[in-house]
């Protein structure tokens, strides 16, 4: 019988241990594809902050190396300094990339560092107990915003590829999602081409994916992403953000 379905090369053979629903697992594997598709795995080196996130680790068959809180970007852009002819890429949580990191995102995206950074938009903190996010959206609930949160208090929510998208040396921004067959196929798209950009040597590249926590948000597989669609959704710019002439010709 022939197989028309099978693991990627680019994952390893442990099995995913996120939490169920959860759609980390999702965007793992459309980037080891990417990775396969694109031939280079052997040329790849991950870099993974704590976390959720950080477990990719364990999951992706490209050489990894794990990052302090925030740190990612700052150890993958000394890590592509070192090795340009290496393809690296950072995965990370909106609270990591978007929080602790924001300096290191936002220059190296001034500066059109050469890396991909993939970033994992659920709204709130996972591993660390569910606490308010800067991506977390108007009127939700978490660990720290127990009566929702604020606007006013807290801030509006960040969109944070469309700041991204205004820098200079950003060359390809988008966001994306994986709640459905059609949105994860649009996904893909996205992340390959964030890192066709890096072989080209145009500039950094950045892939926002928007994504469910069903344990902190108190909901089941299924109703986390209706929640996703109906309430993230409409708050965060979807699409490409950010397509320079030059990732145009790619």
């Amino acid at each position: 019988m022939e197989k028309i379905f099978a693991r990627s090369k680019g994952l390893t053979d442990v099995a995913f241990s996120f939490c169920p629903g959860c759609t980390h697992g999702t965007i793992m594997r459309l980037i080891a594809e990417v990775l396969e598709e694109l031939e280079i795995i052997e040329d790849t080196i991950g870099i993974s902050p704590v976390g959720c996130a950080g477990f990719c680790q364990n999951f992706f068959s490209c050489d990894f190396i794990g990052a302090p809180h925030g740190r990612a970007q700052a150890v993958g852009i000394g890590v592509k300094r070192a090795l340009p002819d290496r393809t690296v890429f950072t995965y990370q949580g909106d609270g990591d990339i978007a929080a602790i990191g924001t300096q290191h995102a936002i220059h190296a995206a001034a500066r059109g560092e050469k890396i991909t950074s993939i970033m994992v938009n659920n709204a709130i903190y996972g591993m660390t107990g569910g606490q308010m996010a800067p991506t977390t959206i108007e009127g939700m609930k978490t660990s720290t915003s127990p009566y929702g949160r604020d606007n006013i208090l807290d801030g509006a929510p960040m969109d944070f590829p469309k700041v991204i998208a205004n820098l200079e040396g950003a060359v390809y921004v988008a966001s994306v999602s994986v709640d459905s067959p059609k949105n994860i196929k649009k996904a893909k798209e996205a992340i390959k081409k964030a890192f066709k950009v890096q072989q080209a040597g145009l500039g950094f590249a950045l892939v926002s994916v928007l994504s469910t926590c069903p344990t902190n948000w108190g909901m089941t597989p299924v109703d986390s992403l209706n929640w996703l669609r109906e309430n993230m959704m409409p708050i965060y710019e979807m699409g490409e953000l950010k397509v320079t002439e030059e990732v145009e010709a790619l």
